[in-house]
């Protein structure tokens, strides 16, 4: 991600959602792109599907940017080691990754339940994803080791947005729940992948299958990526 990015012309407004984050955003003043299902169908300049939220990605070590800018907001971080069973509010505190924080606004806010806060998401429409940096490298993966130069990750969208690249997308949906089986697989993540594979250029279809292939050489999107 980069403060300002070129590269995309604007062919359409984005639907209210992502508009309605992109206002929220403005004047953030630190690195963010819509990223998940939404940048999905901001790439593809239209809507495919439903989507529960709006995901933007952020860098680790704007967190604490990330706080002061929703400030008020109802905010519930999901960490590493995460197991549903406190109702505790997100307080700015370091996050150990892999995390994300589902965020909701004051006018929105309702109470918590005590009992764990697993179904608690719902009302959250907005969720963001916390990526690692290191120098001017985007690190996507830790280990294995597989990154790119942040200007590299982002671009800006036919909707006039930026939003993750499309085969960062892809990486990410094909590795994001390596070892869950019940997440493994999603009908979400392989529809995204046959819309958006087919429109990827030669270097970026090799990137991506290197990508895949570095965390997981047997998944069942290498060959369709040959």
């Amino acid at each position: 991600m980069a403060e300002r990015r070129a590269g995309g012309k604007r062919t359409g407004a984005a639907p209210e959602p992502v508009a309605r984050v992109a206002a929220l955003m403005r004047g953030f003043g630190r690195p963010w792109a819509v990223a998940g299902g939404w940048a999905v169908d901001a790439w593809l300049g239209r809507e495919t599907r439903e989507h529960g939220d709006v995901d933007i990605s952020v860098f680790y070590d704007d967190l604490q940017a990330v706080f002061e800018h929703l400030l008020g907001w109802q905010l519930l971080a999901h960490e590493r080691g995460w197991n549903g069973s406190s109702a505790e509010l997100w307080d700015g505190r370091p996050l150990e990754l892999p995390a994300h924080i589902h965020c909701r606004p004051p006018e929105e806010a309702r109470p918590l339940p005590q009992d764990g806060i697993a179904r608690t998401e719902e009302g959250f429409w907005l969720e963001v994803l916390v990526d690692e940096r290191e120098d001017n490298a985007w690190l996507l993966r830790r280990e294995p080791r597989v990154a790119l130069p942040v200007s590299d990750g982002v671009r800006r969208s036919p909707w006039g947005v930026d939003a993750v690249v499309p085969e960062v997308l892809l990486f990410f949906k094909a590795t994001a729940y390596i070892g869950i089986p019940r997440l493994e697989d999603r009908d979400s993540d392989n529809a995204d992948f046959d819309a958006l594979g087919p429109a990827l250029s030669s270097e970026r279809r090799r990137w991506l299958r290197n990508a895949i292939a570095a965390v997981k050489p047997d998944h069942r999107w290498l060959a369709r990526l040959e």
